[in-house]
Formats: structure tokens, sequence, C-alpha cells
């Protein structure tokens, strides 16, 4: 049995339009067992995912990760920012078959970036295509975002390639992986492949930034000379790029 450390909470959001498939993608992730029919979600579900952190090395251990489901129901759009807190990873999960759930992928990651909540996302700042392409993923101010398409089996050979070159330079734009994959068959993440890989990245980066976080908020807390007043937090929010001029979004 691996030992699980119990001392750090890592929390990753799943966010996405209704219907792409993320309750579906939570099951197999967490659970490895496919979902046809779901439902969907109201609010959202929380599911744990054990992950093997930098498997392999000395450095092993297994954590606990939340895996938190966001319903995207319209009539929840004023209270969803209430599970935007303390937040160390976002998917963001779109329907390869749908087009507009891949457009929309850009106002998800805004709205769940702009929410200025006590210990929220909007002290941390994502990294840039640059600073991911040259390796930069565990910057202290970069919080790890992975993309996930879904319906891959509802394309044949001919069609995937052109469909999956479309749903990248979104991916470029962001500055973030994607993988791309059926959420009713297992094979998709088996041990070993490609998307399992890149999986086992992502929660890495995660886990990274759920240690420095849970390191910095320790020592701003123990910290004398940190004004209590707020101009701490007033720095922190100075120093953030707004995410739409970062990534040249374009809102609704």
């Amino acid at each position: 049995m691996p030992v699980i450390e119990k001392n750090l909470k890592v929390k990753v959001l799943v966010l996405g339009d209704s219907g792409v498939g993320k309750s579906s993608f939570t099951q197999l992730l967490c659970h490895n067992q496919s979902s046809k029919t779901p439902g969907y979600t109201i609010g959202c579900t929380v599911e744990i995912k054990l992950h093997d952190f930098k498997q392999g090395t000395a450095e092993e251990k297994t954590y606990c990760v939340e895996i938190w489901d966001i319903g995207a129901s319209k009539s929840h759009n004023t209270s969803r920012y209430i599970f935007y807190n303390n937040v160390n990873g976002i998917i963001l999960a779109h329907d390869l078959t749908n087009l507009k759930s891949l457009q929309n992928l850009s106002k998800w990651l805004n709205d769940a970036l702009s929410q200025d909540t006590t210990g929220g996302l909007s002290s941390i700042k994502v990294g840039s295509s640059a600073s991911r392409n040259s390796g930069d993923d565990n910057s202290p101010l970069s919080i790890p975002v992975l993309m996930v398409g879904t319906k891959l089996d509802q394309f044949n050979a001919e069609n995937r390639q052109f469909i999956i070159s479309r749903s990248k330079s979104y991916a470029d734009e962001i500055g973030c992986k994607e993988i791309h994959l059926s959420t009713i068959e297992s094979k998709y993440i088996a041990a070993g492949s490609g998307n399992a890989v890149e999986l086992s990245r992502f929660f890495d980066q995660v886990v990274d930034h759920a240690i420095i976080r849970q390191a910095t908020v320790s020592s701003v807390v123990q910290s004398p000379v940190v004004d209590r007043r707020g101009s701490f937090g007033e720095r922190r929010r100075q120093n953030v790029t707004p995410v739409s001029r970062l990534f040249g979004m374009k809102r609704d």
C-alpha cells in the first residue's frame, strides 16, 4: 500500500460548456471507468484522484488530488465563483465535434482567473506560451492548465488531423498542453500511453503548485513585516497581468 501524503490539499477545477463530457472524463480519470450517461452536474461534484508525484524518484509520494467538476448551467453563472478558491490547476474540457465549446474555453479560463476571492486565483499569473515552452512551468506564479478534447471516437482517421490541429491553435494561445480522447474508452489514458504521460506531468505541476502555495501562505502568516491591512494583497494584485490581455482574449 502506498503511503499517502495527507498534509497538503490539492485542488483542480474541470471547466467547460455543458454536455462536453466533463463528468465522464472525471469518472475516467479518478476511477478508470467509463460513464456513458453521467447526467448533468448541478453546482459541482468532487472526486478524488490518487497521484504518484515524481514517480520513480527519491521524492516520490502519493497525493490525494481533489477534482472539482464544475456544472455549466447558466442558472449558476453568478454563484459559480464560490468554487474558484485555492485552486492549483485547471482542466479545460471541450467537445471536439463542437467548435463553440472550444471557442468558449477562453471565457471559462478568464472567469476563473478573474475572481477576487480570498485565497483565490486573482493573485496568480498563468504562464505564457513562451514561459511554458521554455520549461518554466513550475514558476511560483504559474498555475498549470491542461486542455482536454473529448469525443475523439466520433472522427475517422481522415478528419482527426484537421480537428486536432484546430484545437491545438487554442492550446498554443493559452500556452498549455492538450490531450484528445473518448471518455467511454479507458484505453485513451491507459498506463504508458501518451495521454497518461501528459496527465502525469500535469498533476506533478499541480502538486508542485500546491506545495509552493502552502509554503508561501505559511511564510506570510508567520512574517511580522507584512501589513495585515492588505498592502501585501495589493502588491500581488498590482503585479498580475490581466488574463484577457495576456492571451488576447475577447469577451462575448
